[in-house]
C-alpha cells in the first residue's frame, strides 16, 4: 500500500494535527498551543491577501481613470487642431478685426478650458488617494491588539 493510500482508523487522527470537533476540555495543551498557531496563521494570511486585493482594486481606479482621461485629452487635442483655424478665422472675420485678432481669443479661451479640466483631474485623484490598504491596517492593529498581552493603548 502506497503511503498517500492509508487513511486513519476513524477515530484516530495522524500526529501532530488535532481533531478540531473534540471538545476543548479534552485536548491537551499542545494541540491547543497548535490550533491557535494554525488560527493565527491563517488570520495573518487572511489579512495579508485582504491588503493585496484592497490595493490592486485602488491601483485598478486609479488607472481606469487615467487611461480615460488620456483618451479624452487626445481626442480633444484633435478635434481642436481641426476646429480652431475655423474658429479664428470665422470670429476675425465676424468683426473685421485680422486673424491675429481671432487667434488670440482662441487662444485666452483654450487656457480656460484647459485650466477648468486641469481642476477636474486634480480633484479626481484627490477623491481616490493613495493606494494604501486602510482597512487591511486597521484589522492588523486590531489583531495585534488582541494577541499582544498588555497592550491596551491600541
Amino acid at each position: 500500500m502506497a503511503p498517500q493510500d492509508y487513511q486513519p482508523p476513524p477515530n484516530q487522527r495522524p500526529s501532530g494535527r488535532p481533531d478540531p470537533n473534540r471538545p476543548a476540555s479534552d485536548k491537551t495543551v499542545g494541540e491547543m498551543v497548535f490550533e491557535v498557531s494554525e488560527r493565527t496563521s491563517n488570520l495573518i494570511r487572511e489579512e495579508i491577501e485582504l491588503a493585496k486585493t484592497e490595493v490592486s482594486e485602488k491601483v485598478t481606479t486609479l488607472a481606469r481613470g487615467s487611461a480615460v482621461g488620456i483618451a479624452a485629452g487626445v481626442f480633444a487635442f484633435l478635434a481642436l487642431i481641426l476646429l480652431m483655424h475655423s474658429f479664428a478665422l470665422g470670429v476675425a472675420s465676424l468683426f473685421g478685426w485680422g486673424a491675429w485678432a481671432g487667434y488670440l481669443l482662441e487662444g485666452v479661451i483654450f487656457i480656460l478650458i484647459a485650466a477648468g479640466a486641469g481642476y477636474f483631474a486634480y480633484n479626481s485623484f484627490e477623491k481616490t488617494g493613495a493606494p494604501i490598504p486602510t482597512e487591511a491596517i486597521e484589522e492588523a492593529q486590531k489583531t495585534k491588539a488582541l494577541l499582544t498581552p498588555g497592550d491596551e493603548t491600541s
